[in-house]
């Protein structure tokens, strides 16, 4: 597979994990129960899942970490460096707390999103200082590789949890919306094209 090829499913696989975020998770039986992937953290707040109900905020940390570290090698003087590299750090603050859950009884829950969000920020930083060094491009495959694993499993196994609880809530079976199948695929698919990069070094 050609380098141009790689580099158009990448951006196709990061493609599908930012559309699948504002696409529906849980189809419920009305617009108002058919909910998107940013709002799972937020309604699922008072279903006794602690700092577990952050994992639905993985996939945009995910992401921009993946968005950082396919970036490694590419020149500072390139505008698609810089693009790339502001695009991450704007998707990463989708999981941003909400103000009044900062400054209100629970805000310990919310300090790994912080978190994860200024780990977006410095590794922006650093590969700003270190990223031009081609030699670190198999580190960074192996990075996305853990991203990826990471924003696949996780949401998956709390969306698991959350289903069979809000299907007896509702007494309907309900399924998977196409936001969940396209974090899954996006994800899985950055795995195999991280893991299959590694592979033909």
């Amino acid at each position: 597979m050609t380098k141009p090829k790689i580099q158009t499913l990448f951006l196709l696989s990061f493609t599908a994990i930012l559309l699948g975020y504002f696409m529906v998770w849980l189809p419920g039986p009305s617009a108002g129960l058919q909910l998107l992937g940013f709002e799972m953290g937020e309604w699922t707040k008072f279903f006794g899942l602690g700092v577990k109900r952050n994992w639905f905020y993985l996939p945009p940390i995910t992401l921009a970490l993946s968005l950082l570290f396919f970036t490694v090698g590419w020149g500072n003087g390139r505008f698609q460096t810089w693009l790339f590299r502001g695009v991450a750090i704007v998707v990463s603050l989708l999981a941003f707390p909400a103000l009044e859950d900062l400054t209100g009884p629970s805000q310990s829950e919310y300090l790994s999103r912080l978190a994860a969000i200024a780990l977006v920020v410095v590794v922006a930083g650093l590969l700003t200082l270190f990223g031009e060094r081609v030699w670190l491009r198999p580190a960074s495959r192996i990075l996305i590789i853990g991203a990826g694993l990471v924003g696949l499993i996780l949401p998956t196994l709390i969306y698991w949890e959350v289903r069979p609880f809000v299907s007896d809530l509702m007494k309907l079976q309900l399924g998977y919306g196409p936001g969940f199948w396209l974090n899954l695929v996006g994800h899985a698919a950055i795995v195999l094209l991280a893991g299959w990069q590694l592979a033909k070094k």
